[in-house]
């Protein structure tokens, strides 16, 4: 049996409020062994990343890769890390508030906030965040241009997950993919020249 979240007292004359939640893959909190462990258990444990019978691959994880690659990867992560933290959240952080200002320009009063599948900021923290802020409609944008189980569908399993425990959901609506948006191709060809 599904245990529904509490929900906060409604109150009258709110004003309803949309969002769009960037969502990336994720990133270890620190380029160090353990930081890498907990996010590579994370990440490997997804049964749509590896899809290999749970059985055969939970050996494999928890005996060999979670004992032998944090310390490798995290020297890996270390190379690159910036003094403000990993480059994928540090570049999150500038495209949402890029998209932001962006968005709050053109005249949308739109909240924008990120999200990370594995890792923090989590996607059920912030989605229950935005709910609490009023948000009623949020737009998913993962950041993945071309759909993939291992990308676009985990981070909706990951969404849905956490609606699934609501009593009263907000309006979740999806872009599934945008390798074919004419925007998104007319930015590469442009990073390209």
């Amino acid at each position: 049996m599904t245990r529904l979240l509490p929900e906060p007292q409604y109150e009258h004359g709110s004003a309803e409020r949309t969002a769009v939640l960037l969502i990336n893959l994720g990133t270890p909190e620190a380029p160090t062994p353990p930081a890498v462990r907990r996010y590579l258990k994370e990440f490997l444990s997804d049964p749509r990343v590896v899809e290999i019978p749970r059985a055969l691959w939970w050996p494999i994880l928890n005996g060999v890769i979670l004992n032998t690659r944090p310390k490798k990867s995290a020297e890996k992560y270390a190379a690159i890390w910036t003094p403000d933290g990993s480059p994928l959240k540090v570049h999150c952080e500038k495209q949402t508030k890029l998209l932001r200002g962006f968005l709050g320009n053109c005249g949308h009063h739109v909240v924008v906030e990120y999200a990370m599948r594995y890792g923090h900021p989590s996607i059920a923290d912030t989605l229950a965040r935005l709910k609490s802020e009023g948000c009623k409609r949020i737009l998913l944008m993962p950041l993945y241009p071309q759909y993939s189980s291992s990308t676009t569908a985990t981070a909706l399993d990951a969404t849905f997950g956490w609606v699934s425990k609501l009593r009263n959901q907000p309006e979740i609506r999806a872009i599934r993919s945008f390798a074919d948006d004419p925007g998104y191709i007319d930015a590469l060809a442009n990073s390209v020249r």
